[in-house]
C-alpha cells in the first residue's frame, strides 16, 4: 500500500513508523498475551508506559523540574474551560489577546468563570496579524494572560514570546507544540490537544508551573482540578490508555529524529517552500497574513475562484495529496505541515500548485 501524504489540520499525519509499530503490537504488546488498551492503566505494564511517556515529552520539550506534566482526556477546548476554573477567583479578571478561531473560543469557554477581557484583537484585520505588544490592554491585577500560540485556522502564529511580566502567560499550542525549541519558563500554563504534532485526538497535554497548582480557582468536583490529577500521575480517573501510549511513541520518535532541534529545521524548511510557490505565482495563489505573523505549521491560501478550489482539492486528492481543503470559517485550501509531514511531502505539494497553475492559470 501507498500511503498519501495528508496534509489535515487535525486529526492529523501521525509518522508512519509510530503506526507499523502500534499495529505489530496492538494484540500482543511485548509479550504480555494482551493488547496495552485491554490492561489496567494502574498495572505495571501501562505505569511503565506512562513513566516513560512524560519522560521522554519532558526530555523532548526540555521541561523544568518546577513544571507538572499532565495528560488529560478531551482535547484544548477542556482545558480551556478548565483554566479559570483552576486559576481565577470568582469574579477576578483573566486578559486574552484574539489572534483567530481558537482563541475566541477560549473565550467562549472560559466566560462562565472567569471576566474574561479582550486585551488586544486583530479580529478587524481578519485575523492576519498579531495585535502588537504595545497596543495590548493588560490588566496587572489579571489571574493570567492567555495566547493562542499557533492558530490553526487563520494561519496566524506569534514568533516572539510575549512579556507578560509578574501575570502568568497561559498559551493553547495545540498547533505548533513541539515544532521548535521553546522557553517553558516564560509560561504558568502550556496546553495542547495531542492531535497536531502529539499523537491521537482524545488526549491532551497540560504543562503546568507547580506553583499555580496552589491556587485556590473556582468551586468546582475534584475531577476538574489540575492539581489532584498531577498528585494521582494524571490517573485521577482511568485516562485514555491506548491515546497515551500511541503519543509516547511519538515522543520516541522525534527524539531519535533530532527533536526539536531538527524538527524546526525541518518545519522551516517545508513552509518555506509553500510560502515561496505562493508568492512566486503571481497572485494565482494569496496568502493574506502578514508575513512576520505567517504560520509554520497551517498555510492556508486563496485560489483565484471557488470553483478552482474544489478543482484544487480533487485534483490535489487524486494526486496523492490529501486534506487540503480549507476550514468552511476562511474557505480556500489549507495546507497543514506538522511534524509528521517530511520535507518530500511539501515537495509533492509545491511540484502539484506549480502543475494546476499552468493548467489553470
Amino acid at each position: 500500500m501507498t500511503r498519501a501524504y495528508n496534509f489535515s489540520a487535525g486529526p492529523a499525519a501521525l509518522p508512519e513508523v509510530v503506526l507499523r509499530q502500534a499495529q505489530e503490537e496492538m494484540l500482543d504488546w511485548h509479550g504480555a498475551g494482551a493488547s496495552i488498551v485491554e490492561m489496567s492503566h494502574r498495572g505495571p505494564e501501562f505505569m511503565a508506559v506512562a513513566a516513560a511517556a512524560e519522560a521522554d515529552l519532558r526530555q523532548l520539550l526540555s521541561v523544568p523540574d518546577d513544571y507538572a506534566v499532565l495528560f488529560l482526556p478531551g482535547g484544548a477546548t477542556t482545558q480551556q474551560a478548565l483554566i479559570p476554573m483552576n486559576f481565577a477567583s470568582p469574579g477576578q479578571r483573566a486578559d486574552y489577546v484574539l489572534t483567530g478561531h481558537w482563541g475566541k473560543t477560549a473565550v467562549k469557554q472560559a466566560s462562565p468563570y472567569v471576566s474574561a477581557h479582550i486585551a488586544a484583537s486583530s479580529e478587524a484585520n481578519a485575523f492576519r496579524v498579531i495585535p502588537a505588544r504595545a497596543d495590548w490592554q493588560l490588566s496587572p491585577d489579571a489571574a493570567y494572560v492567555h495566547i493562542t500560540a499557533n492558530e490553526t485556522i487563520h494561519g496566524v502564529e506569534f514568533r516572539d514570546i510575549p512579556d507578560t511580566g509578574d501575570v502568568p502567560l497561559v498559551a493553547d499550542f495545540s498547533s505548533s507544540i513541539a515544532s521548535e525549541p521553546l522557553d517553558i519558563s516564560r509560561f504558568g500554563v502550556i496546553y495542547a490537544g495531542a492531535q497536531k504534532n502529539l499523537g491521537p485526538v482524545g488526549i491532551a497535554v497540560v504543562i503546568i508551573r507547580r506553583d499555580l497548582l496552589e491556587r485556590t480557582g473556582q468551586p468546582r468536583a475534584d475531577i476538574f482540578t489540575y492539581a489532584s490529577h498531577a498528585a494521582r500521575d494524571s490517573m485521577l480517573n482511568t485516562p485514555p490508555t491506548w491515546n497515551w501510549y500511541l503519543a509516547g511513541l511519538v515522543f520516541k520518535w522525534m527524539l531519535a529524529e533530532g527533536g526539536v532541534v531538527e524538527f524546526a529545521r525541518r518545519n522551516a524548511a517545508k513552509a518555506a517552500l509553500v510560502y515561496s510557490a505562493i508568492d512566486a505565482s503571481g497572485g494565482f495563489y494569496r496568502n493574506e497574513v502578514a508575513v512576520s505573523a505567517r504560520s509554520r505549521m497551517n498555510i492556508p491560501f486563496f485560489l483565484p475562484s471557488t470553483d478552482l478550489d474544489a478543482r484544487f482539492v480533487a485534483d490535489a486528492k487524486a494526486a496523492g495529496l490529501l486534506a487540503l481543503k480549507g476550514h468552511k470559517a476562511v474557505g480556500g485550501i489549507r495546507a497543514s505541515l506538522y511534524n509528521a509531514i517530511p520535507v518530500a511531502g511539501a515537495e509533492a505539494l509545491v511540484a502539484f500548485m506549480a502543475d494546476f497553475q499552468q493548467r489553470h492559470g
